[in-house]
């Protein structure tokens, strides 16, 4: 088991500790670990979701795993735009910045 805390731990710490447990025992360590749909597969349908519907802050932070979960930036580009057809030209775009931010701050 690991010992450094997790995301959910640093951004919740001691205020709602259900929530941390039902995110990493539940969430990660049970719904993304079915072995049905691989973490990169996963990680597209997230992004999606979370841009479909307008979450911006779980988008953030999708958008990393999925690059670190074997996306490409080629690929969310391609979703994104896709979202923007679908959920609304605003939810593409929203994304769309929100990715474009990500792999110009991990080019510095």
């Amino acid at each position: 088991m690991s010992t450094s805390p997790s995301r959910a731990e640093q951004l919740l710490g001691d205020l709602a500790p259900k929530m941390v447990q039902l995110t990493d025992d539940v969430l990660f360590g049970d719904v993304w670990a079915r072995k049905e749909l691989s973490p990169r597969d996963r990680s597209l349908i997230t992004v999606a979701v979370l841009a479909a519907t307008s979450r911006p802050d779980q988008l953030n932070s999708h958008l990393r795993l999925g690059l670190q979960n074997g996306l490409t930036q080629e690929e969310l580009v391609e979703a994104l735009t896709h979202v923007a057809f679908y959920a609304g030209w605003p939810a593409g775009m929203g994304g769309l910045v929100q990715l474009k931010a990500i792999v110009e701050d991990a080019a510095r």
